[in-house]
């Protein structure tokens, strides 16, 4: 049944997305999360707003009946917000009761490895955007869930080398300088694509009820610049942050640094 124009306006709760969300709020707890200084508590925080923002209510409708461009904007939160917010929101040792098993350290520690994780994060991204299986995800209400998991689960990956609460899993500054900036190719070159296509790629999208006067082309466009542009700012944002505690660490070293002893024979 096609839905109505206004439709999306409506907020619809999802139980899966609440029982989720209580789960990992709940473990978050009861690993002692929130013994975690405030800023970290409230990054979690928010990464659980983010998740509830965007599976339920108003984002969520107009992703899955009537905007690509808006599934974009849910897309883009899902895998570059709430993966650093959770992430950084997650004191170290709620991180090692999760890596507590032998076997669940060594995938993690294997997984992390900056090239292990592009890949695990970029093939996703790249196969999930062909019009085959995009519009699969969308006609089937089970595919589309795994296709959430799996940008969920992915992303959380990629940034892991980066933002990890267990150091084992970070990379070096400068190696996560390359790698962040490396991680922003595919996704602007598939950004770019859907935005310069000549014409619409995405059927299901086609049929669906006009919202706010945008054409299917046009609608399509905005989704693909959202992915292109924004998409590549957040990897340039995250590589500057990455830039300036780099710099603020070698400056920390450098200060620590005992005199250099004068020269033999210096008066």
């Amino acid at each position: 049944m096609t839905p109505p124009p206004d439709g999306w306006r409506r907020w619809d709760l999802h139980p899966s997305v609440l029982i989720g969300l209580a789960l990992l709020g709940g473990l978050y707890v009861f690993w002692g999360g929130l013994r975690a200084p405030r800023r970290k508590v409230a990054a979690f925080a928010t990464a659980i707003v983010v998740l509830f923002v965007c599976l339920n209510g108003p984002l969520h409708n107009l992703s899955d009946r009537y905007l690509f461009s808006a599934h974009m904007v849910q897309h883009l939160a899902l895998m570059l917000l709430f993966p650093p917010l959770l992430l950084y929101g997650t004191p170290a040792w709620v991180g090692e009761r999760i890596l507590r098993a032998a076997w669940v350290r060594w995938m993690s520690v294997w997984a992390t490895r900056p090239l292990v994780a592009g890949v695990i994060f970029t093939v996703p991204i790249v196969l999930l955007h062909f019009p085959r299986f995009y519009n699969a995800a969308l006609l089937h209400h089970n595919l589309h869930i795994l296709q959430h998991l799996v940008f969920l689960a992915t992303a959380v990956v990629m940034w892991c080398p980066v933002l990890s609460p267990l150091p084992e899993l970070r990379a070096p500054q400068p190696v996560q300088l390359i790698y962040l900036f490396l991680l922003g190719i595919p996704m602007s070159v598939v950004g770019a694509l859907i935005t310069l296509a000549d014409g619409v790629l995405y059927p299901f999208y086609e049929t669906a009820p006009r919202v706010w006067g945008l054409s299917p082309l046009a609608d399509q466009q905005i989704g693909g610049l959202i992915m292109w542009v924004p998409g590549g700012v957040i990897f340039w944002v995250a590589m500057t942050v990455v830039w300036f505690r780099w710099a603020a660490r070698e400056t920390r070293e450098d200060a620590t640094l005992p005199p250099a002893s004068p020269p033999a024979g210096a008066s």
